[in-house]
């Protein structure tokens, strides 16, 4: 197997590809290696732990095969995620909706809309739960009037999906909520897109944050850019192409799932070990499942669209260059002239923060209403992680919503 990477993940592949050994960076290498020992370390402290309370507990046999059966069904046993907090759809447009977290708020604040991140995994990573919400922390802040898109995973009918319909809806979306502006807030791959039709539409956008998102896709030296540069060596994206090809047409979440593992396969096995020596914590079991039903559910990429970003902003860079065309318009990051609020993670290997501030450097924002922010963890931990929530996000908030009186 090889793994190759693309929206921010890795995928496994047959290893029948163009690229030879010869054309992988020795920092990859490197950095395989790295994971290989970690992952190896993590299984047996892991399972040490597991014994030595085994031990001190007195397990019979029949209690460690019983142990054995309730770890195998809990890694198992996942279901749909779903949405903690009180709201309503008020939108659909198949591929994506608009749902509206305001309660019947009637407050004139300017509205916030929420572009989650868009990786085969469920969009309600932004109302985690009732205790983790990037949702309910808007709203804290008093923005009352808070949405967020919802991406559907691709069918059938909707595999053919572009760029240019994921713009169109957040402007239909915009209309529906009165138009604009609007406090525009965009996640991972949420935020590109939000940088996008910020740019393509200035006007409609009060102020921009930016919180894990890719916007120089070349900047920090991340992983990610190293395996495109490596399996696109050859100038094209033909290796994409025939897996989307053989998956009917679209991007296979399991796909994409299985990417994330093998990017950090050591933080699966310290999870999946560290279940077994939880399983009498009632407190670490739901922990494990309310995590495990969000990131092990999956939903399939739009085929076009998934192609699309490849080439266009993971392999050529062209947001940043300059060049980038979208529905027959150049994408001009100089005209985004609004606040900006950036938000990076300090151990994130998705999107390192360079990737995200790199927008600063090509706006036209002034200095002065420019903010930059970086938390000590993750990726993932940037819109649902407790530090992310309580000590920078409402700071963040703070300043849009001294923005958004009309």
């Amino acid at each position: 197997m090889a793994v190759f990477p693309s929206m921010g993940v890795t995928y496994p592949v047959s290893c029948e590809t163009t690229s030879t050994p010869a054309d992988f960076p020795v920092a990859l290498v490197d950095r395989v290696a790295e994971s290989t020992l970690d992952a190896w370390g993590a299984t047996v402290t892991g399972l040490a732990d597991y014994w030595t309370g085994a031990l001190r507990r007195g397990a019979t046999p029949l209690e460690l095969a019983l142990d054995s059966v309730d770890w195998w069904t809990a890694m198992l046993d996942r279901r749909k995620p779903d949405w903690p907090s009180r709201n309503e759809v008020v939108l659909d447009g198949g591929f994506a909706a608009l749902r509206d977290f305001s309660a019947g708020s009637r407050s004139s604040v300017m509205p916030t809309v929420v572009l989650p991140p868009q990786a085969g995994h469920h969009s309600c990573i932004v109302d985690y739960s009732r205790e983790q919400s990037q949702m309910a922390t808007i709203k804290a802040a008093g923005l009352e009037r808070a949405y967020s898109l919802e991406w559907i995973g691709a069918t059938e009918e909707t595999k053919d999906t572009t760029v240019e319909d994921y713009v169109d809806f957040i402007e239909h979306s915009i209309e529906a909520i009165g138009g604009g502006p609007v406090n525009l807030i965009g996640d991972c791959q949420g935020g590109w897109l939000a940088a996008i039709y910020a740019a393509l539409h200035p006007e409609r956008v009060n102020t921009l944050t930016l919180a894990g998102a890719p916007i120089d896709f070349h900047a920090g030296g991340g992983v990610i850019v190293e395996w495109v540069k490596a399996l696109c060596a050859h100038g094209d994206i033909s290796f994409y192409e025939a897996l989307v090809a053989s998956s009917g047409g679209v991007m296979p979440g399991r796909r994409i799932l299985d990417g994330f593992i093998a990017i950090k396969p050591e933080n699966e096995i310290a999870k999946q070990v560290g279940l077994l020596s939880g399983l009498r914590d009632p407190n670490h079991l739901e922990r494990y499942r309310e995590f495990e039903d969000w990131f092990k559910w999956t939903q399939d990429l739009p085929g076009a669209f998934y192609l699309w970003v490849v080439d266009e902003l993971f392999r050529q860079n062209k947001l940043v260059a300059g060049d980038l065309v979208v529905g027959g318009t150049n994408v001009d990051l100089k005209r985004l002239k609004m606040p900006l609020f950036l938000l990076g993670g300090e151990t994130d290997h998705i999107t390192p923060p360079a990737q995200v501030f790199a927008v600063a450097d090509h706006a036209s924002t002034p200095a002065r209403n420019v903010v930059k922010r970086t938390t000590s963890g993750g990726h993932l931990g940037l819109f649902m992680g407790h530090e992310a929530l309580r000590e920078h996000w409402p700071p963040i908030l703070a300043d849009v919503l001294k923005h958004s009186a009309r």
